[in-house]
């Protein structure tokens, strides 16, 4: 019963969205959902247990964020259950998407799904934000309710390059955390996201460097 209400819940979502997914996607996200299910019985990996808004409130709410994802290689932050980064890697198999985060059972999980879901595209990486030294910075970054904005770049900013930009998933407008960046930080553009079957305010900050300090 579960199963064939997601399926109905993720196909009426997706076309609300006006979101084209082949059905192997589709199936794939289903997948993936039904893991984190699974796994959040014993790992705690989600606040979100009601199965009944689970397609929304997790697959469809990453989702919202696919039309500002234009990098090759876009690197998730504080990862934790794989939101947004696993339904991203679904919805976009021609880029790559690293995960990192670093609580251990939550990296377990992450590497789980991509060998049980075939995710060639998706790499792992257990540890902290301020440890990771990849090969080139990123060009986008992209976090869903991972921390403030204030340490989203305080922490990644080593992290992004000169040119590139946060993608800040936020229920609420966080008049105070925009107002709490430090210099050289600003809010290049903020979206409001239409999540089908979610309660509440969703929002997209995209934040970047000021052009003084690049």
């Amino acid at each position: 019963m579960t199963q064939a209400l997601w399926q109905c819940q993720l196909r009426d979502g997706l076309a609300e969205m006006e979101l084209s997914l082949t059905d192997g996607q589709q199936q794939q996200l289903l997948a993936f959902l039904a893991l984190l299910n699974k796994w959040n019985k014993a790992y705690n990996l989600t606040a979100v247990r009601d199965e009944r808004v689970m397609v929304s409130r997790q697959l469809l709410d990453s989702l919202s964020i696919l039309p500002w994802v234009t990098t090759d290689h876009l690197l998730d932050v504080g990862a934790g259950g794989g939101l947004p980064g696993i339904p991203l890697a679904i919805a976009l198999p021609d880029k790559r998407f690293t995960l990192l985060d670093s609580n251990g059972k939550k990296t377990r999980f992450l590497n789980q799904c991509v060998l049980e879901l075939g995710l060639d595209n998706v790499d792992v990486i257990h540890g902290r934000a301020e440890d990771c030294q990849p090969e080139q910075p990123f060009t986008q970054i992209g976090s869903r309710a991972f921390t403030a904005l204030e340490n989203l770049v305080t922490w990644c900013g080593s992290l992004l390059a000169n040119e590139g930009e946060f993608l800040a998933m936020k229920g609420q407008f966080p008049d105070d955390e925009v107002a709490a960046l430090p210099a050289g930080w600003q809010v290049k553009s903020s979206q409001s996201l239409k999540v089908p079957g979610a309660d509440g305010e969703r929002h997209l900050l995209v934040v970047a460097r000021t052009e003084y300090s690049r």
